[in-house]
């Protein structure tokens, strides 16, 4: 038997959906380096004020949003042949599982941010006293 493709590589091609991949992979280690570089204890501390505020204000709507989508799948599925209608049912349950995760990390993006800005404060006050 074949091996399985995903969605995207359907739509986009096996080889474009790598190259994104590490595309992805290249930019966030760059773009976490220069933060690295330029950013100061209190840099950190205000990247993550925002990090949080973004997560607590797009996060619920993105996670109903994946809801509507995961519906979407499914009541497609329901139309199309058997071996068809289980690609789409699993595709749904993948979704479903993403917009529960989206929705608890929202949620608990308060005491994340908090439990890191306490983290990186002892971590850059232990660093200035040496």
């Amino acid at each position: 038997m074949g091996k399985r493709k995903s969605i995207s590589e359907r739509l986009l091609g096996p080889r474009m959906v790598l190259v994104l991949k590490y595309l992805f992979i290249v930019i966030l280690g760059l773009t976490t380096y220069a933060h690295l570089n330029y950013a100061a204890g209190a840099q950190v501390l205000s990247d993550l004020d925002q990090v949080k505020a973004v997560l607590s204000q797009l996060g619920p709507a993105f996670s109903a949003m994946l809801f509507i989508i995961a519906g979407i799948f499914y009541a497609v599925g329901q139309m199309l042949p058997p071996d068809k209608k289980a690609h789409f049912q699993s595709a749904s349950i993948n979704i479903i599982i993403g917009a529960i995760v989206v929705g608890a990390l929202s949620f608990a993006s308060t005491s994340l941010a908090l439990s890191s800005t306490n983290i990186l404060t002892n971590f850059t006050a232990v660093n200035t006293v040496t």
